[in-house]
């Protein structure tokens, strides 16, 4: 025996395609981003395929960072147990403390920045900026 329909939708008229405001896209596109959320349930719920909501992801965040070419890029991070050995044909120096609070170590092209606690968002964006300059 077949299964009874749960659910139907009828489209009537000159089959066009829905017009979403920003507003509503926004909204959609920030209900996909919340803890826990399923993008493909976000759709379902909204009557899109998961396939739009991730162009609208795509273009909110293409948005934001301004970036319209350029794909994410993955940057390896290690995390040390102990205080780090000194390169080689390094100077030997007193060990350096560790604080308290932790920090964000970059290590590019042959440089290494080491971006404190305390630095703002603007701060850190510069040198980022300063770093992609110089490659």
């Amino acid at each position: 025996m077949s299964e009874p329909v749960r659910r139907l939708e009828l489209f009537t008229g000159a089959g066009r395609r829905r017009a979403w405001s920003e507003g509503e896209k926004a909204a959609i596109v920030a209900e996909s981003e919340g803890p826990g959320a399923s993008v493909s349930a976000v759709a379902r719920r909204h009557g899109l395929s998961a396939s739009q909501l991730f162009t609208w992801r795509r273009l909110a965040r293409q948005a934001v960072t301004g970036d319209r070419g350029a794909a994410l890029r993955f940057v390896p991070a290690v995390l040390e147990a102990g205080p780090p050995e000194p390169a080689r044909g390094a100077v030997a120096t007193q060990p350096r403390r560790r604080a308290d609070r932790a920090g964000i170590e970059i290590a590019m092209a042959g440089a290494t920045v080491r971006v404190g606690p305390d630095a703002s968002a603007a701060q850190i964006a510069a040198v980022i900026r300063a770093l992609k300059a110089a490659r």
